[in-house]
């Protein structure tokens, strides 16, 4: 069999990972796809298997793919069995101001990646934004803008565990390096939204602070548990996952009805697949030559670093309207040019993140701006100015790291 060029193999397998995303099948199957026709394409029918095997014994690939399952179940368990509906009614009778409950609850419920998460805490995020006489593209703002701000140094964000992956820098490097881009965000969030903002009703929930904190704490606990286990303790990623599938089950002891519903809940495997996919990708970029071939056009035009560990990921993830699927894409390729750090993986990453957030094929913005009934084009006012000095921030932390 005829292989083609590298940079051609990586235009059509690009092309076809970009037509099937806007066709909206599922980003794993996507990926997988990409990967499978570049390996065709550029090493024949035995790069394929090469690829394939390669990426399928991978101990790391195993373990990411391990990963995403535990944290997917966890959070399918969490909105199966209630215990998520829990979390945001006890904290948000838990704090009497509305300013911390629009700007926390929305982080809270980020933790669990449930889709359309946004949807679960903006009813309260309504309620409480209408104390403060907020309007309908700022409610959908708060919404979006806090739910996110907590991705970036989550140890159990899937995407960052992804990106850790990837580029071979530990996840605790890449939160150090992204402490201050995150201060920076909830700073701007507050300032765009709530810094005027006044309380016009006084509708504070009558029930026990005592009994919503002990209601927040059992439901909250197995995310909890999980997370001291991998961040603090140090045990592996997946065992903490299980940890906090098992406090679930404790707490909540849900039917088998409920238990089936939840392992058999697909978008668990999509997710796996997707991680799988990223792995595949990879690997099939720098075994086809595509990356090295990349890494010398970049050095020899003169590109600068920051505007490569910028532009590529923040424009692929915008326009793809996938975060992991931006990473996944961009990483081979910058590969080819620099050994990552700390510094700059965390810039690759926030690049992606901000990129995505931005992006109008967001979920999240989509489904929040439907519920307040408010055009994005509108929202993109607050939004917009926010993710520039987001970048911005990013960026000037990087230089100076």
């Amino acid at each position: 069999m005829v292989t083609l060029d590298p940079l051609l193999t990586l235009f059509v397998s690009f092309v076809l990972l970009a037509i099937m995303l806007y066709k909206r099948i599922p980003i794993g199957i996507a990926l997988v796809s990409s990967a499978l026709v570049m390996s065709l394409l550029s090493m024949g029918p035995d790069g394929v298997f090469a690829v394939l095997r390669d990426t399928t014994y991978d101990s790391l690939t195993i373990s990411l793919v391990l990963v995403t399952i535990g944290i997917m179940v966890l959070s399918v368990l969490y909105k199966e069995t209630k215990t998520l509906d829990e979390i945001s009614r006890s904290f948000g009778g838990l704090l009497k101001n509305p300013k911390l409950v629009v700007s926390c609850l929305p982080a809270i419920v980020g933790l669990l990646p449930v889709p359309g998460g946004a949807l679960m805490s903006a009813p309260l995020v309504e309620t409480e934004a209408e104390k403060l006489g907020l309007n309908k593209e700022k409610k959908t703002y708060v919404n979006v803008w806090f739910r996110h701000t907590i991705f970036p140094i989550y140890p159990m964000s899937q995407v960052l565990i992804l990106t850790a992956a990837l580029t071979g820098v530990s996840t605790s490097s890449i939160i150090l390096s992204q402490i201050p881009v995150v201060i920076v965000m909830v700073l701007v969030g507050y300032a765009t939204v709530l810094r005027k903002a006044q309380v016009t009703k006084n509708t504070n929930p009558t029930a026990k602070v005592s009994e919503h904190l002990r209601n927040f704490l059992i439901a909250f606990s197995p995310v909890l548990a999980m997370i001291l286990a991998a961040a603090i303790v140090g045990i592996d990623v997946s065992i903490a996952a299980l940890i906090g599938i098992i406090l679930l089950l404790l707490i909540t002891k849900p039917r088998l009805q409920t238990l089936f519903k939840t392992v058999s809940n697909v978008l668990i495997y999509k997710i796996a697949l997707a991680a799988y996919g990223a792995m595949l990708l990879r690997t099939a970029t720098m075994s086809s030559g595509v990356s090295e071939v990349l890494g010398q056009m970049v050095t020899t035009s003169n590109i600068s670093e920051v505007f490569l560990l910028v532009a590529l990921p923040g424009v692929l993830a915008f326009t793809l309207g996938s975060l992991s699927g931006g990473i996944a894409v961009s990483v081979p390729i910058i590969a080819g040019t620099l050994n990552f750090t700390s510094s700059s993986a965390s810039l690759l990453h926030i690049s992606a993140f901000l990129g995505y957030l931005a992006s109008p094929a967001h979920l999240c913005l989509v489904l929040t701006s439907d519920y307040f009934k408010s055009p994005i084009s509108r929202v993109y006012r607050l939004l917009g100015p926010s993710i520039a000095f987001s970048f911005a921030t990013a960026i000037g932390v990087y230089l100076l790291l």
